[in-house]
């Protein structure tokens, strides 16, 4: 007897997917052990992240798929939007669809209802899966999917997993890691100097490497200061910036650096959890915290009150943790080369930098990129 999961295991196979990122779910428990068993998979802690780290793997030539249930779904829509449909970057969404067979918990009624007519309004394309009859249509949809880099969404009945797939058993449960009350001491550094002022110093040391740079002034200043091939600006999707840099950095053996802020990372901090879980070796993720929404006003963040990103990186795992706010600081942690993942807490004063637009098309930002990342580097 050929269970579904084995079908859909096999379907996925074909079309080649070779990255996966997952939340879970009890109606699909199973597939996932499974999909974590036969693919390069990632833990999630939030939708939203994974659409970030999957769009990372597609900047690097790989064919994401992701695993989630419907009502997660909301929380990744402007990503899916402003990122993945924006850049046009290939994804196969697979939802296990609550609410609406035997369903037990009523809060999953309303989005599981509700789902078609919100991916229809958002102009996401969607398939309903309700038999195993219809895993055909997800064969010829994930062609299009990845000869075509594009969005599909497939709604996944839970009557397909009715019957149990035997050969196959729950997880173990692992005890967590004890930390050491000790590892949790940082220095308190004063700002000395802007992000534009820390962006020139660190400049020299982006070379032939990957850079995820955070949207708004950022990226505006990056662009200003050291225009490169291998820059990847994010005009959208605020929180989005770590899980790129994560996503490429699982996909690929360059050097990744990501240029974060405080604001984008309070929005969307489990990537941290995710990263150091992952623990890539060719990982630098700078967070420049200069206390304030730069972009939308200089409103001020948490972290001009009560947070500090060095102890929450380590409160989630990451054990090379750094705190800059001298020039002479910046150059000597970006001088160091080591292939461990590290979190620099870059404390900046607040400000930008009056600077242009970037005077380039969102595609051709990701061409550029997907050219670096395969090895075809431009002619100056």
């Amino acid at each position: 007897m050929r269970y579904p999961e084995e079908e859909l295991i096999d379907i996925l196979k074909k079309a080649e997917v070779n990255f996966t990122a997952s939340l879970p779910c009890e109606k699909i428990k199973t597939l996932l052990e499974m999909i974590d068993k036969e693919f390069f998979h990632v833990p999630l802690t939030r939708e939203e992240e994974g659409v970030g780290i999957c769009a990372g793997a597609a900047l690097s030539g790989k064919r994401p798929a992701m695993f989630v249930q419907s009502s997660g779904l909301g929380n990744m829509i402007n990503a899916l939007l402003s990122l993945t449909m924006f850049y046009e970057l290939p994804l196969a969404i697979f939802v296990s669809r609550r609410g609406i067979y035997k369903e037990k918990i009523e809060a999953q009624v309303p989005m599981g209802k509700r789902l078609p007519g919100i991916l229809k309004g958002a102009a996401i394309a969607h398939t309903v899966i309700n038999t195993t009859d219809d895993f055909r249509l997800i064969e010829r949809r994930l062609v299009e999917v990845y000869d075509k880099s594009t969005l599909h969404v497939f709604l996944l009945s839970p009557a397909l997993w009715e019957v149990a797939c035997e050969r196959w058993t729950a997880s173990e449960l692992r005890c967590p890691v004890s930390v050491r009350p000790s590892e949790f001491k940082t220095e308190v550094f004063s700002p000395r100097i802007t992000r534009f002022e820390i962006l020139k110093i660190i400049a020299p040391y982006l070379e032939s490497r990957a850079v995820v740079c955070n949207l708004g002034f950022p990226s505006k200043e990056l662009f200003n200061i050291k225009h490169q091939q291998s820059n990847f600006y994010m005009l959208g999707s605020m929180g989005m910036t770590t899980p790129i840099g994560v996503g490429i950095s699982l996909a690929s053996e360059k050097d990744v650096v990501v240029i974060d802020g405080d604001g984008s990372l309070l929005m969307n901090p489990g990537t941290l959890a995710t990263a150091a879980h992952c623990s890539p070796g060719n990982l630098t993720i700078l967070a420049v915290d200069n206390g304030s929404y730069g972009s939308t006003g200089n409103q001020p963040t948490l972290t001009s009150s009560c947070v500090d990103l060095e102890l929450v990186a380590r409160g989630f795992g990451i054990r090379d943790t750094l705190k800059a706010a001298a020039e002479e600081q910046f150059a000597a942690l970006m001088q160091t080369s080591l292939r461990r993942l590290r979190f620099i807490h870059a404390v900046a004063l607040p400000g930008n930098q009056d600077v242009p637009n970037i005077p380039l098309h969102h595609l051709e930002i990701k061409k550029q990129v997907q050219q670096f990342l395969k090895g075809k580097v431009e002619k100056k």
